[in-house]
Parts: C-alpha cells; structure tokens; sequence
C-alpha cells in the first residue's frame, strides 16, 4: 500500500522556519522524483519545490534562497525545510511524488501526501 505522510507544519512567526518532513512507504522511493507543492485559500496549488531522483532540485521564484529541498533514500523520506517564512507562505503544504518527466509538459505526480498546515503569523 502506497503511503505518503507529511509532518512538520505549525504555527511560526514571521522570520520563523519550519522543516516538513514526507515519509514514504509502500514503493521504490529511490527511483521517484519527490514535489512539494503548497495550496492558500482561494488560490490555485502551486510547485515550489522538487527534487529527482538524482538530486537535481527546483524552486519556485517566490521560495528561491528560502526554501531547501532533501532527501534521505536510505530513510525514504523527503524534506523542505523552510526558513525566513513570510505570511504569505501559508498554505496547506503536499508531497507528492513522480516517475515520469513528460516531454513538453512536465512531472506527472503518481502518488499525494494528506497534506499540512503552514501558518505564518505574529
């Protein structure tokens, strides 16, 4: 049984960090690409962050140089650790995680997270 458990959200002041946590179970984690992605109220989910199977990593402008993104395969666990958090990083946070980069239109995600909360606020 496929399973992907986030962790690690809260409430943070501004300036504050965070590091979520994504552990997987249930399928070849090493060969996957692992994605967070990050939905506010009333807004559409966006990537911020992905890291492939061969450490290759991506950021979103509006997390780059505040955001880093982990693996540890021998753990079969991914990380975003999040520091100088804004308010407007709030957002319910996912994993997810894919095998597959489609020519001309990206990752295909196969496998979600439940998702946590990431409150920023003083």
């Amino acid at each position: 049984q496929v399973q992907l458990v986030e962790s690690g959200g809260g409430l943070v002041q501004p300036g504050g960090s965070l590091r979520l946590s994504c552990a997987a179970s249930g399928f070849a984690f090493t060969s996957y690409a692992i994605g967070w992605f990050r939905q506010a109220p009333g807004k559409e989910r966006e990537e911020v962050s992905r890291i492939s199977s061969d450490d290759n990593s991506y950021y979103a402008d509006s997390v780059k140089g505040r955001f880093t993104i982990s693996r540890d395969n021998a753990k079969n666990t991914g990380y975003l650790q999040m520091n100088s958090l804004k308010p407007e990083d709030t957002a319910v946070y996912y994993c997810a995680v894919s095998s597959r980069l489609v020519a001309g239109i990206g990752w295909q995600y196969d496998y979600w997270g439940q998702g946590t909360q990431v409150t920023v606020s003083s």
